[in-house]
């Protein structure tokens, strides 16, 4: 009787186990204390970029005040304002960056041109190569579509100016509006 009991937990309890979500790891845990990846996949021609969908509980973020009316949500080619973080050392490596940039080009060939970013807690994709980790973070009330290309060339421009030589070590580009930003940083 014990060992059929046993027999049957087992395998339940690995599946439980298998099925949890993974925490945040620390290169994360600042952008989504507490938070959970709900999925990974890997994108790119071979498959070798890391795509996390948060689950972020704690969201503190601010949000965008906007008026009642309907604002358009697709965000793609959408200004955004480049910020270095100070001080220099620790940046990502951005031949490494460059990587995710391609693979984030060669899905909008194959898979398509925009994705769509959820609100509230669900509102950040990271995207991470060796040193490299670029994340999209919705701010907005509503969720957002954006263009993978426009992703790529945030992290083109972002990685190799924001580097020890300008006494940087990653940065951001934060949407005109605050709706959303793009950050590259060390992984």
């Amino acid at each position: 009787m014990r060992i059929s009991f046993v027999l049957t937990l087992l395998p339940a309890l690995a599946l439980s186990v298998l099925a949890s979500p993974t925490l945040v790891d620390d290169a994360t845990a600042t952008l989504c204390p507490g938070g959970t990846v709900l999925s990974t996949s890997f994108i790119g021609e071979n498959k070798d970029v890391q795509v996390n969908q948060l689950y972020c509980p704690a969201d503190k973020q601010p949000r965008v005040a906007r008026d009642l009316k309907v604002r358009q949500a697709n965000v793609c080619g959408a200004t955004c304002n480049t910020n270095c973080f100070l001080p220099a050392g620790g940046g990502p490596d951005p031949n490494e960056c460059h990587i995710i940039a391609d693979a984030l080009r060669f899905e909008s060939e194959n898979t398509g041109a925009l994705f769509q970013i959820g609100t509230g807690s669900n509102n950040t994709i990271t995207m991470q190569f060796r040193s490299c980790l670029s994340f999209f973070r919705n701010q907005d009330f509503v969720s957002l579509t954006y263009c993978r290309l426009d992703w790529a060339d945030v992290i083109d421009f972002v990685a190799p100016n924001c580097q020890a030589t300008q006494n940087a070590h990653g940065g951001n580009c934060v949407a005109s509006d605050q709706r959303w930003f793009i950050q590259v940083q060390h992984s």
